[in-house]
């Protein structure tokens, strides 16, 4: 098993189950991202750039989307803490995905990279 394989199936469920969706959704979004082990991070690069990575937090054990230049982003959703690049979305892995929502800030992310 790669690394990035350990990453999604070491963990206990919901996590594990939130995590391959989230990986799929993301995937899903745009043909072009490309999955990557970067950083110890499992990372989905575009134009050989980060986009985003998953991790999931110490503390609430909840999933994360890390975007990338994030910090460019104003969504009310989206967490920055004290980061300097990235900002995350919170995901609720008992709770439905909120595609549409992880969509939204996907459109408004791709457009700093363009």
């Amino acid at each position: 098993m790669t690394d990035i394989d350990y990453f999604y199936f070491d963990k206990e469920e919901p996590v594990k189950g939130c995590l391959l969706a989230l990986k799929n959704i993301i995937q899903t979004y745009n043909k072009e991202f490309i999955s990557k082990w970067y950083y110890k991070l499992p990372c989905f690069m575009y134009k050989n750039k980060l986009f985003c990575y998953l991790w999931v937090d110490k503390k609430t054990q909840f999933p994360y989307i890390a975007i990338g230049r994030g910090v460019e982003i104003e969504h009310p959703d989206l967490v920055q803490g004290n980061r300097t690049f990235v900002k995350l979305l919170y995901i609720n892995p008992n709770e439905d995905i909120p595609i549409n929502k992880i969509y939204q800030i996907f459109d408004m992310a791709l457009k700093l990279y363009k």
